[in-house]
């Protein structure tokens, strides 16, 4: 039968577009767009029991469907099961839905509730209209949800995998050898596809089911033969070999500090990377404030002396210019020209600052990933700094070999303030070779962390007013807790409005995602010049400015963050000589996962046991960001709740490439397909 998608009832060119948005390319591709969750659809909850934060399914009739217009367009729809009244909320409809849902209607629905002391409503429910004469069955296995894309239902994605298994699960290839199947104990392949996507309720209450561990283990071998092949071809690639150590000890003689050990351990290890003619690959992880910036400096320095250039990239402008003021300190006195290159320049200064690239005047480029576009050309890249790697993937390290112009690649140096844990490295960092800062600059406050419930809230505003008093300044932030992009927005500007009002005489900003990159950096810029006492915020300052006179860290909704994203927000402050605090504001009932994960922060300021914490609760906080950018693979494994079969996995797959080639080549297109690609050689 066909493998085509378009001989698949219902696909046009305009669904097909939107497949390969998801990397899906045939009916095959589809069995391998791996569910990220599931809900349970199986059982109709009374309306009447319905509680906060419940993901359920409801039936009732509509009792009023009307479109309200307060601050925007809202359609706000009535239904009532006899138990209770829900209000259904949509902020995207058309009209042709607001007549559908009329009096009387019949209506499915499924949702996240939000409760509050006026109200109980729903959010952009996904629903059915239901005929009252010939009602359909409830599913009667968990319903699968899948990555999607805009124009893209869930309901048609299910509707096509269900095609699609019909079709094709009978000719997918087993690629696993027997013998290490046998090993890892994990059930044939079609088996699990089929599994995985119409899993019993049962299931849910298991936990990790046989057919996802089939699943898991084979993406996790095609990650690592990946990440094996990554790093086998950029050794094949050359690189300059920077020998000369010159400007690295001027640099290091006239700095205002004095390394600590574990810095000089590791400027050893990249200088002796350095001299090597092939390119560094190097991971510097390092806690929040143990002096990164300092040993890529010196790292820098090295390239400078050698009469090569340097690139230092950061995630964004505000970072970038602060590495810029630090770097210009340290190299001006030196002779070497640093150039900061921005998005937002004048056209003559920034043809100014090209050119000086290009002819090899400017040393030392600092930029965000504008640093890589076709208009930078290089005349002697050796060396790449990325500070914050998480945000940065394995594609966009190896897109960087191109910026040479002669055979040579440059080295390249990834730095990280999230501390991972060794086998969690072997999966979103296996290409890397890694070195590890592991203790803080003498002269650091002490952070002391707190956690208390919104209770008592007004004792906390009232800490802030003392800390204000004494002209320090305080970070206040509210993490995106809500499905509704709306309400997120909504509860920051609320929080914003209500401090305003009762720390009348200071200055209050505020920073989140809406705001454009320009009002953004200039309210963080403001706060760092101690123009604004307190700065509302998303977890958009999670990396941000260094203000050494921030000594109060509130987060909002603690108990929702993992624990090395509240680790990261921690800090932010502490920077200075003064104590700090960071107060966790939580909201009751704590889970006990909550629970552990505020007990584990409260406990340690050590980023590297917050990791492994993190790890060991498996908790929802990602390590290396939201969505795991940057690492190959990974449809259906998770790094932090999967990383303990790795060195299993690894050891049974030592020579897997080796002996079965084929098979190695299959399963890699198979899980990594075009998410990278090979360069240079």
């Amino acid at each position: 039968m066909s493998n085509d998608l378009r001989s698949l009832r219902g696909v046009g060119p305009a669904i097909t577009e939107k497949l390969s948005k998801l990397d899906v390319h045939n009916q095959a591709d589809l069995l391998f767009l791996m569910p990220i969750r599931y809900e349970d659809r199986t059982l109709v909850t009374p309306i009447g029991a319905l509680s906060h934060d419940q993901q359920v399914l409801i039936q009732g009739r509509v009792l009023l469907t009307n479109i309200v217009y307060r601050g925007r367009r809202t359609l706000l729809s009535q239904l009532s099961d006899d138990t209770g009244m829900v209000t259904l909320r949509f902020f995207s409809f058309s009209n042709q839905q607001a007549k559908n849902l009329s009096r009387n209607t019949l209506v499915r629905c499924f949702g996240r509730v939000r409760k509050t002391t006026t109200s109980v409503e729903i959010i952009h429910p996904e629903y059915q209209i239901i005929d009252p004469d010939n009602i359909p069955p409830l599913a009667s296995t968990l319903t699968p949800i899948y990555p999607s894309t805009k124009g893209l239902s869930q309901g048609k994605l299910r509707s096509m995998i269900k095609l699609a298994l019909d079709s094709q699960l009978h000719s997918v290839e087993e690629l696993l050898p027997k013998e290490i199947a046998d090993l890892l104990h994990v059930m044939p392949l079609r088996e699990s596809l089929e599994a995985i996507h119409s899993p019993p309720k049962t299931e849910q209450e298991e936990g990790f089911s046989p057919a996802k561990l089939r699943l898991v283990t084979e993406e996790l071998i095609a990650n690592q033969l990946a990440l094996k092949r990554i790093k086998r071809t950029t050794q094949l690639n050359k690189a300059i070999a920077l020998k000369n150590t010159k400007e690295k000890n001027n640099l290091t003689r006239q700095l205002p500090f004095t390394l600590t050990n574990s810095q000089e351990r590791v400027v050893r290890e990249i200088e002796e990377d350095l001299m090597v003619p092939r390119p560094m690959m190097r991971l510097l992880q390092g806690d929040v404030g143990s002096g990164k910036t300092v040993v890529a400096a010196l790292a820098i320095a090295i390239a400078a002396g050698s009469s090569a250039q340097a690139a230092f990239m950061a995630p964004t402008e505000l970072l970038a210019e602060q590495h810029y003021n630090n770097l210009k300190v340290w190299f001006d006195p030196l002779g070497i020209e640093v150039v900061l290159l921005k998005s937002k320049l004048p056209a003559k200064e920034k043809k100014q600052i090209l050119g000086s690239i290009e002819d090899g005047t400017s040393s030392i480029i600092i930029g965000t990933h504008a640093l890589f576009q076709g208009a930078v050309n290089y005349n002697n890249l050796a060396l790449v700094v990325v500070d914050e790697q998480h945000r940065f993937g394995v594609d966009q390290r190896l897109s960087l070999m191109n910026k040479s112009i002669s055979d040579s690649v440059p080295h390249q140096l990834i730095m990280t303030a999230t501390p991972i844990p060794r086998t969690l490295a072997m999966t979103a960092y296996g290409d890397l070779d890694s070195s590890v800062i592991n203790e803080l600059p003498k002269g650091r406050g002490t952070i002391e962390t707190v956690v208390v419930s919104e209770e008592k809230r007004e004792g906390v505003i009232l800490r802030v007013m003392d800390e204000i008093k004494k002209n320090r300044q305080i970070y206040w932030v509210c993490p995106l807790i809500e499905e509704s992009e709306e309400l997120n927005f909504e509860a920051v500007e609320t929080t914003h409005k209500n401090l305003k009002s009762k720390l009348k005489s200071c200055s209050i900003g505020l920073v989140h995602g809406k705001l454009d990159s320009l009002k953004k950096t200039k309210a963080m810029l403001d706060f760092k010049k101690g123009k604004q006492d307190v700065l509302v915020a998303t977890t958009v300052i999670e990396v941000g400015v260094d203000v050494a006179n921030a000594s109060i860290m509130v987060i909002e909704n603690s108990e929702r963050l993992g624990l090395s994203q509240l680790h990261q927000l921690r800090g932010r402050v502490g920077r200075g000589e003064h104590k700090s605090i960071c107060i966790l504001i939580y909201k009751k009932p704590l889970s006990s996962m909550a629970k552990m994960r505020l007990s584990a922060i409260r406990e340690s300021n050590d980023g590297f046991y917050i990791s492994e914490k993190d790890l060991e609760l498996r908790g929802p906080g990602e390590l290396l960001g939201t969505k795991q950018k940057g690492i190959i693979g990974l449809k259906i494994a998770d790094i932090a709740r999967d990383a303990h079969l790795l060195p299993r996995i690894n050891k049974l797959c030592a020579d897997f490439e080796e002996n079965y080639p084929k098979q190695a080549e299959k399963l890699i297109h198979r899980w990594v397909g075009n998410q990278i690609e090979y360069r240079k050689v």
